[in-house]
């Protein structure tokens, strides 16, 4: 509960929604010089689009920009100067500092996000937005609020950027133990098209099987990129389909023992399906590869994630914005195949050596998730009257 009166933020702020401009290009030429700003642009300084201006609203490097269509509804960001994207918003008001509004609006993202409105492509919910009370202070007030946030969050990216290094340490030395044990730089072992010894490889349905509409929440789990992190699966129930759906889909059931495999994006995301997994469907982003009797499944989803086949799947993925396996990719892929028995010493050679560093991952994401959380608790009370 706040401690300052308040207002109903649509009292005191309005907002302009970013068009589609007539005309974009790639490459920033004569005539197209202006950045068309959308998420990546505002969170990640990447411009990939410019235009000509016209038919375009426009934004400074200090305006509060927020997602109002898709996926990220509610997202908030700022330090771009072009053309607004169509599914961005820019919110303003004379009332408040946008230093002040942006930090209010990201402590409203988990609440529109998680509230949208639309069944499709989901959108920011306008009764919800201007509807949250926003405290009544003066400037000079918005400004002690905004360098407590901004000296808070300093000490939080400090400890936050030293987790990052350890992460990334971790990482590399986990490459080197897997590099280690799967390089066969001697030969002992017999080098295979992985297409010759495996029992199926699989890619998730496409488009044509699989529309936005066939997707409910707390039906059957669609295993994607997006829920395999650190070799395990991680499913989500409101990323499903109906039984109904799910009876048109039989080829792409798992089973205990696949292994799963991300094909877009950051390539090496696997892991091996277990009991829980059993039954439940490749998302339209994966693959799976059904060993059969050639293979540990685990000998081979840590060979899927060691820096020599990433590398082979990233020269070779085909796509212009992003890696994208086929199944000739994976067909094509040599490994290197040592008896059964092998391969099980080979695993558990791997396994007592990354046990620790899997532990200290698993310290680090929860310390992560530990900073972000107190990253919004430092919001709520800056906006309640707590920090100042």
């Amino acid at each position: 509960m706040s401690i300052y009166p308040t207002y109903k933020l649509g009292d005191v702020a309005s907002s302009t929604k970013g068009k589609k401009p007539k005309s974009v290009s790639k490459e920033k030429t004569d005539g197209f010089e202006i950045p068309y700003v959308d998420i990546k642009a505002f969170e990640k300084g990447i411009v990939d689009n410019y235009t000509d201006g016209e038919n375009c609203t426009f934004c400074k490097p200090d305006d509060v920009l927020i997602v109002w269509d898709g996926a990220r509804c509610g997202f908030v960001g700022r330090g771009v100067e072009g053309a607004i994207g169509s599914t961005l918003a820019k919110i303003s008001s004379d009332k408040y500092t946008n230093d002040f509004l942006f930090y209010f609006l990201q402590s409203k993202y988990k609440v529109l996000n998680s509230n949208p409105r639309g069944v499709g492509i989901p959108h920011i919910e306008p009764n919800l937005l201007w509807n949250f009370e926003i405290p009544d202070v003066d400037k000079t007030t918005q400004h002690a609020i905004v360098t407590r946030i901004e000296t808070l969050f300093a000490e939080l990216d400090k400890a936050v950027q030293h987790l990052r290094t350890a992460q990334q340490q971790l990482k590399t030395y986990r490459q080197a133990v897997l590099n280690h044990w799967l390089n066969n730089e001697d030969g002992k072992w017999e080098m295979v098209k992985l297409g010759e010894v495996a029992e199926k490889i699989q890619i998730g349905p496409f488009g044509t099987q699989l529309h936005k509409s066939d997707y409910i929440n707390g039906g059957i789990p669609l295993i994607n990129p997006m829920h395999i992190s650190n070799n395990k699966i991680q499913p989500d129930k409101s990323f499903s389909v109906s039984e109904e759906k799910y009876k048109e889909l039989s080829n792409y059931y798992l089973q205990k023992d696949d292994v799963i495999l991300g094909r877009r994006g950051e390539m090496g995301r696997c892991a091996v399906v277990s009991e829980k997994e059993d039954g439940m469907l490749c998302g339209t982003g994966s693959l799976y590869i059904r060993g059969g009797s050639a293979f540990c499944a685990d000998y081979l989803c840590k060979l899927l994630c060691s820096q020599k086949i990433i590398m082979y799947f990233e020269n070779a993925s085909s796509g212009t914005t992003m890696s994208n396996l086929n199944r000739g990719i994976i067909e094509n892929c040599e490994i290197p195949l040592p008896p059964l028995a092998e391969q099980q010493r080979i695993v558990k050679e791997i396994e007592s050596r990354l046990s620790q560093a899997t532990a200290s991952e698993t310290c680090i994401e929860n310390a992560l998730q530990q900073a972000e959380a107190l990253r919004q608790s430092i919001l709520k009370k800056a906006f309640s009257g707590e920090l100042i």
